[in-house]
């Protein structure tokens, strides 16, 4: 198995380049992790990294532990910046071997032609070669990359897309993946892995798995990317036989953890491809509710017992704007990972759908109460759903009512792309949760049914 160190550039006291509140240091050790990630998932190799956190290291402690590790090959990642715009890879400008001169031309070919596709504003700068510490010191063959100018406002605008850094890190990947020739890793879609915690904020990941360590669980973060937004899932298992996974999800159950499988011959349809025709494409926005907001509370508290009980505001709000307010509740369910946060919005500002948030340092619209921020979610939804004007009897809270393309997003899965970017499975990962929520509900609907007959049977 081959070794790799990858290298997040800067860290601690030297933030690398700054611009607008964004700082080099911290898009370098992002987009590392994420390469890191995206390979050990995929691919037969072992990575090694020189900081895996916000950590101050010498250009001198890189390549010593760099050589000291005896690696097949080193990746620098930094994000430029001084006045210009693009992408750049950088060998040692003095003698170095054919391999890495090949592996540089792998690297960044694959690099730049998928970037290019997805990113039609982003520019080459070409193979270069100069005189970096890191590359000049390490003796493996080694490769520096610049990805785009963090003071150049175009590539800041790519650089700050939701979705630019889960797709830099799968190019650059695969990229690497084909210059080392790595092997891919067998069965693995095969495995039912256990997944107990799914996070925005890695740092919630990071909790999570540390109290499952003090539980005498084993597991590791991976990531996954959902309508554009990278979740940080905790794996705590994987097994060839799904009743394995189920024993594993019981046992996490006793500690208080819910816990999902995910892969396996999974016998659910999987989400269809944005280009093909689904059922949830006829589930329209407007519309009456088929849920009670009890039904919906005791749903969401099944989950996560700290839930705010918002059912019924979401059902009154719904009934008046004509709005699916069970839907609706849903995708609050969504925005909020069942109202944890564990994204970028806090719970101080009620905005139970996202409104007006849209990336690092914009943090979005706050509301008054958690009944406000209901009131704004509904009427957001209106504004998509209806060119009608608005009922009287409330007054239109939601800040961006009048920025919205009026009667849009008929259906749910017409909101892929519009609320979220790019979202191309938004609408029907919201539907997803109201199945959930629908099969709950009978569930207990069920359970209730047969207590009133077994309380029948007594009486007769």
């Amino acid at each position: 198995m081959k070794t790799m160190i990858i290298d997040p550039g800067h860290g601690g006291v030297d933030p690398g380049a700054r611009y607008k509140g964004y700082e080099e240091k911290t898009l370098n050790l992002n987009l590392a992790l994420k390469v890191r990630d995206y390979l050990q998932n995929r691919y037969d190799v072992k990575i090694l990294m020189t900081r895996s956190d916000n950590k101050t290291l010498s250009l001198e402690e890189r390549s010593d532990y760099a050589n000291r590790t005896s690696a097949d090959f080193f990746l620098s990642i930094h994000h430029n910046a001084g006045g210009g715009r693009g992408f750049e890879s950088y060998t040692f400008n003095g003698s170095v071997s054919s391999e890495t001169l090949d592996y540089q031309k792998v690297i960044h070919d694959a690099f730049i032609k998928r970037l290019k596709k997805n990113y039609r504003t982003v520019i080459d700068r070409g193979q270069k070669r100069a005189n970096f510490h890191v590359l000049r010191e390490t003796k493996m063959p080694s490769l520096l990359v610049e990805v785009l100018f963090i003071d150049n406002d175009a590539d800041l605008a790519v650089l700050t897309n939701p979705s630019f850094n889960n797709d830099a890190a799968a190019f650059l990947a695969e990229g690497v993946a084909a210059a080392l020739s790595l092997p891919e890793k067998q069965s693995e879609a095969s495995l039912y892995k256990v997944i107990a915690g799914s996070f925005k904020d890695k740092e919630n990941a990071e909790k999570r798995l540390e109290f499952l360590k003090k539980n005498k669980f084993e597991g590791f973060i991976d990531s996954e990317v959902v309508n554009g937004t990278t979740f940080y899932r905790v794996q705590v298992g994987a097994f060839s036989e799904r009743a394995n996974a189920e024993n594993l999800v019981d046992d996490l159950k006793r500690v208080n953890v819910e816990a999902f499988i995910t892969g396996g011959e999974s016998k659910e349809a999987p989400v269809p491809l944005p280009t093909e025709p689904a059922k949830e494409d006829g589930v329209t926005i407007l519309g009456e509710s088929l849920l009670y907001g009890a039904q919906l509370d005791e749903f969401v508290r099944s989950i996560n017992p700290s839930a705010p009980l918002l059912g019924d505001d979401y059902i009154k709000f719904g009934s008046e704007y004509g709005i699916r307010g069970d839907i609706a509740f849903c995708q609050a369910i969504h925005e909020t990972d069942f109202f944890r946060f564990t994204g970028q919005v806090r719970p101080s500002q009620n905005n139970f759908a996202g409104i007006g948030t849209t990336g690092p340092g914009v943090d979005g619209a706050s509301f008054k109460t958690p009944e406000d921020g209901v009131l704004a979610h509904i009427q957001h939804l209106y504004a998509y759903a209806s060119k009608e004007k608005a009922p009287s009897s409330y007054s239109v809270i939601d800040p961006r009512f009048s920025l919205v393309s009026r009667g849009s997003a008929k259906n749910w899965t017409d909101l892929n792309g519009k609320w979220a970017v790019p979202g191309t499975t938004y609408g029907q990962s919201i539907l997803s949760v109201y199945g959930r929520n629908l099969k709950h509900a009978l569930q207990q609907l069920e359970k209730q049914q047969k207590d009133i007959q077994g309380a029948l049977d007594l009486l007769s």
